[in-house]
């Protein structure tokens, strides 16, 4: 065999697998650190859950397919939340004689959209070959609507707190002779309170879901539009900053070699 055989087979030879250089890593060494006690602590402000439903949302809708699909291979989804909020609802309880009040019912308003992204084949383009194309489509799918949460239910796990604005005025006698009404001079008093707002915090989507063609296809023909039926359950934690008491002692870090102040 001449060498420009040798050659000519030696590159249609599939190439091999490309060796790559690796770093040496260091090894460092750990421990725990030591810590001591610090200060009591008697109040802390941290997020609480104040519900975690699993919401059931029903959709249908139908997706129209440009060009016209053979078969569904792969259908991907993802959530997106727009909006969550929670609206009480009477009765409001008083909190030990102050001006900020819990309630026990409240309705909770969802909003958002389906990212659905349908991989599908399309007739190929030759005609008698055994071939199909490959194409994607992404559509968002909207929803939006509300569910009750009740500490009845035991869908409100934790009471919420809301501060009530208030508003009042006085009004004064004429300074002449203590009869008529003074139309000019008034005393105002507007006590505003600024709210810890309650908000929401995805935590999981379980989809359930039936596609089909309508009107049902014949064997390897061509569709246009596909109608979904699904059902999503939403799990969302609704939580609002809020203060609690507490006795919890903090941690120092106890490093040595370092001067302690004198």
């Amino acid at each position: 065999m001449s060498n420009d055989n040798m050659q000519a087979n030696q590159a249609m030879d599939p190439p091999g697998p490309c060796s790559v250089d690796t770093t040496p890593l260091t090894p460092f060494t750990s421990a725990n650190t030591a810590t001591v006690a610090g200060p009591i602590v008697n109040r802390i402000k941290v997020p609480v859950v104040l519900a975690e439903p699993t919401i059931q949302i029903p959709l249908e809708t139908t997706i129209t397919l440009t060009p016209a699909a053979t078969e569904i291979k792969r259908v991907k989804k993802n959530v997106f939340l727009d909006q969550v909020k929670i609206v009480p609802v009477a009765p409001f309880t008083r909190i030990d004689g102050t001006d900020f009040f819990s309630f026990s019912r409240a309705k909770l308003f969802i909003a958002g959209h389906i990212r659905k992204d349908i991989e599908f084949t399309t007739a190929g383009t030759t005609v008698g070959a055994c071939t199909v194309t490959l194409q994607d489509r992404v559509v968002d799918i909207p929803f939006t609507g509300f569910t009750e949460l009740s500490v009845a239910a035991g869908t409100l796990i934790n009471l919420p707190i809301l501060g009530i604005n208030e508003t009042s005025e006085s009004s004064f006698l004429s300074d002449a002779n203590n009869l008529n009404a003074r139309l000019d001079k008034f005393f105002f008093n507007n006590l505003v309170k600024f709210n810890e707002q309650p908000f929401g915090e995805l935590v999981a989507a379980n989809f359930f879901e039936l596609d089909f063609a309508t009107p049902e296809p014949a064997p390897e023909a061509a569709f246009s539009t596909l109608t979904e039926k699904l059902v999503l359950e939403l799990t969302v934690k609704v939580l609002q900053t809020q203060q609690l008491a507490v006795t919890l002692t903090t941690v120092v870090p106890n490093l040595p070699g370092l001067t302690p102040p004198m």
